[in-house]
């Protein structure tokens, strides 16, 4: 894509007075993109071949970035040390809403060497080499969807978040004419991220008022997390510069929420299609027992598809996010929904919202897909109808209950290992402490006076 750089693009850029700064940027535990911005010349003859510092605890802070206990990995006792910032070359490219400004994405590494394998990107190439071993490549493209807001960020957080003008008065889903307003921003960030180098499919208006949502091309699972990651940042950014909000929250309000549908397909490593074969539904063996790792995993999984408080909240019948665990061919009621054929046979993973680190929700798919395959699953019959009405067991409804089964998750384990595995449930303890401890418009409204 035009967007994207090598190095001696780069190096012809900065030559040029194209680019001045380069931002060295990694995906954070909750998915957001962080990092520095160096000069370009220091990126050259230092960052580059060297890599660049970060405090460890950028991977252990909550939203509010407090330092908070129970992380092995960084500590007050451990003195907050550095990571380096390792650039991967290939994720190079111009940042259109930056001016002046490429950015790169890095791996974290410890001084000796090691990799940081809390680190999210570490934790999908880990699932993409356990595919490798068996001659496979995962293709995946994630369905963001997000609210506009005419109120500008700051006017918003002055606010306190109430009484905040949706972009859109009504129902828009698939509306052509009331997302039209939009079209100025919207087509600010499609062409921004075309820019940046990724591949912009379209814009389709959702159900909840001022909701839309951008579509990008499919591509190799690692370049869609990061892609994913970037848009997020960049898509903020451009609408901050309109004067306008958006957010990727799961469940902004007591309408529809804010999904993130991952679609995720295999290839053999020479670009074959295996998903496909002459069995019920068109499906190969390979594909049956891949969807039924992935169903027998939903349930202690699910922390890493819903990660925060909020999350849950979207899980609602009638409410097209799912709440049973099931799959159907072409059913949006179900957790899975397969669709295409043939070559385009893939699986829709419809449990994470807006609010999901896209590369932890992927390795899930992944190491629920592999365990499937590894054991051989059957696959059960799919369902037809309504799943909110079905019977099906449920997802965990409480980020406490989905800690608790991944905790208790001797797949996760396996597949994740225990360092990944307790990383991640801290996190979640600290969120639902900060949860109980917090006192919320609702129960001011309740019982300010009535009570």
């Amino acid at each position: 894509m035009p967007g994207n750089l090598s190095v001696d693009e780069l190096n012809a850029a900065i030559s040029a007075g194209e680019i001045d700064t380069v931002v060295v940027a990694f995906a954070d535990a909750q998915g957001r993109m962080v990092g520095k911005r160096v000069s370009a010349r220091l990126f050259q003859e230092e960052v580059l071949p060297h890599g660049a510092e970060a405090c460890n605890y950028l991977l252990s802070v909550d939203v509010d970035m407090n330092t908070v206990d129970g992380y092995a990995m960084s500590s007050w006792e451990t003195g907050y040390g550095d990571m380096m910032l390792l650039s991967d070359t290939g994720t190079l490219r111009r940042m259109p809403w930056m001016p002046g400004s490429a950015l790169v994405i890095a791996d974290l590494g410890w001084e000796n060497g090691d990799p940081v394998v809390q680190s999210p990107r570490a934790i999908l190439k880990q699932q993409r080499a356990r595919l490798a071993d068996r001659g496979l490549v995962a293709y995946s493209g994630t369905e963001l969807e997000f609210i506009v807001f005419d109120d500008s960020y700051r006017d918003a957080w002055a606010k306190g978040y109430r009484d905040l003008r949706t972009s859109t008065d009504y129902n828009v889903d698939y509306d052509l004419l009331a997302s039209g307003r939009l079209e100025p921003l919207l087509r600010d960030i499609r062409l921004q991220m075309d820019g940046a180098g990724l591949y912009t499919e379209g814009v389709k208006g959702e159900c909840n008022l001022g909701q839309q949502e951008i579509a990008f091309r499919y591509a190799e699972v690692l370049e869609t997390a990061d892609q994913h990651t970037i848009y997020k940042s960049g898509a903020k950014s451009i609408a901050d510069a309109h004067g306008k909000s958006i957010t990727f929250m799961a469940k902004f309000n007591e309408r529809e929420g804010s999904s993130c549908h991952i679609h995720l397909s295999l290839r053999s490593e020479d670009g074959e299609p295996v998903m496909a074969g002459d069995r019920a539904h068109g499906f190969s063996p390979l594909m049956e027992h891949w969807i039924a790792g992935i169903l027998a995993t939903l349930h202690e999984f699910t922390l890493l598809y819903a990660p925060t408080i909020n999350s849950y909240k979207r899980f609602a019948p009638g409410s097209f996010a799912p709440t049973g665990i099931a799959w159907g061919i072409d059913n949006r009621t179900c957790a899975l929904r397969v669709v295409g054929h043939g070559s385009s046979l893939r699986v829709e993973n419809r449990v994470p919202g807006g609010d999901v680190n896209p590369y932890l929700a992927i390795s899930a798919i992944i190491a629920g897909g592999l365990h499937g395959v590894e054991h051989e699953l059957p696959l059960p019959d799919p369902l037809t109808g309504n799943a909110y009405a079905s019977g099906v067991d449920h997802l965990p409804t409480t980020l406490r209950e989905a800690a608790r089964l991944f905790d208790e998750s001797a797949i996760a384990r396996a597949a994740f290992g225990d360092d990944m595995v307790d990383h991640y449930l801290n996190q979640a303890r600290i969120e639902v402490e900060a949860y109980d401890a917090a006192v919320t418009d609702w129960e001011r409204v309740r019982g300010f006076e009535r009570l």
